[in-house]
């Protein structure tokens, strides 16, 4: 189920949950219907609405911060391909397979992942890779695989003199740093919002519309008004679950930083 189906889920719970609870009123008793009762129940419902309202909240600035962050490290991982060919261009011919096997991995890491988006063009891109990604993010065995036979070819480089030496071991040293990047963005692709978690705060907020339907004057108005609850409620957690999906959904991370670093790669 994806993030707009989990919305849209929520939001008719909540209002079966208002429309139970307005059905059912008028067959409370009176004792049930008391101003007392009435008064306890807006006050419970005051405070499970406000406890709501935090959780609500404090999710939506941990998924934007984890969106940001995600963002950032794309940013990161492009400057570490563009730094890591610039390196395989200085060192000299020795490495031209390599930075040729580099774009290769570019163009697939933008097809993998940004699936609904038009793939880069050029000759380059391998037509043997899948058409959708094997895993989550930009990892794939066929990604993996290519970084490893740029590494093993990196490693077995036989410098030639003191300069290349270094520009071997400059190269070494930002592959090690592109790697991490990449492993990094790998895990901070997977949702972090725990299943047990939502299903605890569908049940809370289902509560509160069910509460909200016993205190509800039964009248167009009330239920239009318990209807944009439902849907800004349901929007809310809309937002959450897409940015909770960087990779994916409505709002996915751009691309343009990877295209960026394979346009010069591919100079």
């Amino acid at each position: 189920m994806n993030e707009l189906e989990s919305s849209l889920l929520l939001f008719a719970i909540l209002m079966a949950c208002a429309g139970a609870a307005v059905l059912i009123r008028p067959l409370l008793s009176e004792r049930h219907r008391s101003r007392e009762t009435i008064e306890l129940l807006q006050l419970v419902v005051t405070m499970m609405v406000t406890f709501a309202a935090l959780v609500l909240g404090l999710l939506t600035s941990s998924a934007k911060s984890s969106f940001d962050t995600v963002e950032a490290d794309i940013r990161g991982f492009a400057v570490e391909l563009i730094e890591f060919n610039r390196c395989l261009r200085e060192y000299g011919p020795d490495t031209g397979s390599d930075r040729a096997l580099l774009r290769v991995y570019t163009a697939a890491a933008i097809a993998t992942t940004w699936t609904d988006e038009i793939p880069p063009s050029g000759d380059f891109y391998p037509k043997m890779l899948p058409k959708k990604p094997l895993n989550s993010g930009i990892e794939s065995t066929d990604l993996t695989r290519m970084l490893a036979q740029i590494e093993f070819s990196l490693r077995r480089l036989d410098p030639p003199d003191t300069v290349h030496r270094s520009l071997a071991a400059d190269c070494v040293s930002t592959f090690d740093r592109l790697s991490q990047q990449r492993w990094k963005l790998i895990e901070e692709a997977h949702p972090s919002i725990a299943n047990p978690f939502y299903i605890v705060l569908v049940f809370w907020l289902g509560v509160v519309f069910l509460s909200f339907g016993l205190t509800a004057p039964r009248n167009a108005l009330s239920l239009t008004i318990l209807a944009l609850g439902a849907v800004s409620i349901a929007s809310v957690v809309f937002v959450i679950l897409e940015l909770d999906s960087p990779f994916g959904g409505y709002l996915a991370v751009s691309s343009e930083p990877l295209r960026d670093a394979l346009a010069h790669i591919s100079e």
